[in-house]
């Protein structure tokens, strides 16, 4: 009997405890982990209880010591507002508060005159400091209501990456509309009706609330973007459009053995807390992702691994160069159309000959080099984690016509995105292993717990030795060739291509006689690499050839992140 009641004591005390954890842990959970949007709810409350306050996630850079900066994130303030109904001197009042803050005063005295409206708004956003001044002067018909809304503080900084928060297509719910903001919408959005789940029904059915309504898990991005990297960039690209009023520029610098991309930009770009623009709504999209391009010669590497890794030439084997070759009534010639006799697959490289490259197809063979370039992922989405990412264009491949996979050999005739052709490029460096492109590292959830986003080692698509005699290769390219060997640098070894191509006519056959685009990428340092950088400019005007537009702004780029990164010599 005595054993019993013990038993029963033990059990209520257990039990006792166990509640007092739950107790504590839920104490814990709304003071401190959700404090600050109770706060702001206990604020809606008293000051516009019949909309809700704006809340989302944040999205941080993290720079190379670790530190998260914000990328994007909610700013509170206040809106002024006025009651037409109870204002007796439309102009006396507008006196009174311009002299606070700015306001319109032809759109103030429109919105006093609407005697039969009881809510104007007047200005929004301004500071708390300010709300203060006009609450002070206590105006008949003059009302303060907290608000918050999406900011962006580095402004124009990751823009088409980061995206912005706009209405959806009800004109009533905020969403992300481009970027990281659309590609991790369920993430970052928040539903402020879940804050009122029951306790006790929360305890015994394990709701968590850190689950938004549509069940995905509410928390915060830390992205691999470094801010300091990404300004740089984006100041290289844009002295870059400037110099050569080219349509458009781009640039991604990434981590060719994980993935990581530190930074990725595009010129011109817009700032995200002022989405007007003069170039409509194109300019939020994001080519890097979006757009394909023939990326010409710096897909040459590319064909000369596939020669290398099948063994059908080596650096050392040669052909005789004419100049040109013809192919099924179509005729190929170099980039000046001059013959050079005797040539080593090294000089290919090196002066950028497309016969070289077309003599590599006819040894490896048009369906195996088909299905090399198939395997570097070219023509499939390389799974970057953000929005609309389209495929690239090799149907060529696929063509019964030898001409199609020699134009393909030096970059014509099939096109790609400049992420895509990216991940292909990164084999080269990595050892020959295809990574999955990302930007975002770690969510960090609501609820304290944090996950960091991992990825699955890819495909190998190359031999280790081959990426070693191709890395060998294209530093030779740096070291003898490119700009006559003047931008070698002694002490670290550079592996990089330049690439011309021409531009396809729009809605016709052909290719414009004057229209190119100019890339160039690279990798370093280059036998255990920590950077690739590639580097696009489309139409550039009065110029011909991407080492004359590209080559400085590369090795500028070499520099910056050598000397902020205090990266050791390795020769």
């Amino acid at each position: 009997m005595k054993s019993n009641v013990r038993g029963r004591i033990r059990l209520i005390s257990y039990a006792i405890v166990v509640f007092a954890v739950l107790l504590v842990g839920r104490l814990y959970y709304v003071q401190i982990v959700h404090g600050e949007t109770y706060a702001e709810q206990a604020d809606h409350q008293y000051v516009r209880p019949s909309t809700e306050l704006f809340d989302r996630g944040s999205i941080f850079f993290e720079d190379k010591d670790g530190r998260l900066i914000a990328a994007a994130t909610v700013k509170s303030g206040f809106t002024i507002t006025i009651n037409p109904t109870k204002i007796i001197d439309p102009p006396e009042l507008y006196r009174t508060l311009s002299a606070v803050t700015p306001i319109s005063e032809a759109s103030f005295l429109l919105r006093a005159g609407k005697k039969d409206d009881p809510y104007e708004e007047i200005a929004k956003q301004i500071s708390e400091e300010e709300a203060k001044k006009i609450e002070a002067l206590n105006e008949p018909g003059v009302s303060i209501y907290k608000e918050r809304w999406r900011f962006y503080p580095g402004n124009a900084l990751g823009a088409q990456t980061v995206g912005f928060v706009g209405y959806d297509e009800s004109g009533i719910h905020q969403a992300g509309q481009y970027g990281l903001e659309r590609f991790y919408e369920r993430t970052l959005s928040r539903e402020t009706s879940n804050l009122y789940v029951n306790f006790f029904a929360e305890v015994f059915s394990g709701i968590s609330n850190a689950l938004s309504e549509d069940g995905a898990e509410a928390g915060n991005l830390v992205t691999t973007i470094e801010p300091s990297v990404q300004l740089f960039l984006e100041r290289e690209l844009k002295a870059i459009q400037n110099e050569w009023n080219s349509e458009k520029t781009g640039g991604i610098i990434i981590d060719p053995r994980t993935g990581e991309i530190y930074a990725l930009g595009i010129a011109p770009s817009f700032n995200l807390n002022d989405f007007k623009s003069e170039n409509g709504s194109a300019i939020f999209v994001n080519p890097l992702i979006e757009s394909v391009y023939e990326m010409g010669s710096i897909i040459k590497p590319l064909t000369m691994a596939a020669g290398l890794d099948t063994g059908a030439v080596t650096a050392t084997t040669t052909y005789h160069d004419k100049g040109f070759l013809e192919l099924d009534g179509k005729k190929i010639s170099n980039f000046d159309g001059k013959g050079r006799g005797v040539v080593s697959m090294q000089e290919v490289l090196n002066q950028s000959l497309n016969t070289g490259v077309a003599f590599v197809v006819t040894r490896i063979g048009s369906k195996q080099f088909a299905e090399y370039f198939r395997n570097y992922g070219l023509g499939e989405e390389t799974g970057i984690d953000l929005p609309n990412e389209v495929h690239g264009l090799v149907d060529n491949l696929n063509s019964p016509r030898d001409v199609e996979y020699a134009t393909a050999s030096f970059g014509q005739g099939i096109a790609m995105t400049p992420i895509e052709t990216v991940r292909a490029l990164s084999a080269l460096a990595n050892g020959g292993v295809l990574v999955t492109p990302h930007v975002v590292k770690e969510i960090r959830y609501e609820n304290g717990l944090s996950k960091t986003i991992t990825y699955n080692d890819g495909k190998r698509v190359l031999k280790p030795e081959t990426g070693q005699e191709i890395t060998r290769m294209l530093v030779t390219v740096v070291d003898k060739a490119l700009a006559g060997g003047t931008v070698k640098l002694p002490h670290y070894s550079v592996a990089a291509k330049t690439g011309t191509a021409q531009i396809a006519k729009e809605g016709e056959r052909g290719y414009y006689d004057d229209r190119y685009l100019h890339s160039f990428f690279g990798y370093f340092p280059a036998y255990d690499p920590r950077f690739l950088v590639f580097l696009y400019t489309v139409e550039p005007k009065g110029v011909n050839f991407a080492s004359q537009t590209l080559t400085n702004p590369f090795i500028d780029t070499v520099k910056f992140l050598i000397n902020y990164y205090d990266l050791p010599p390795d020769r």
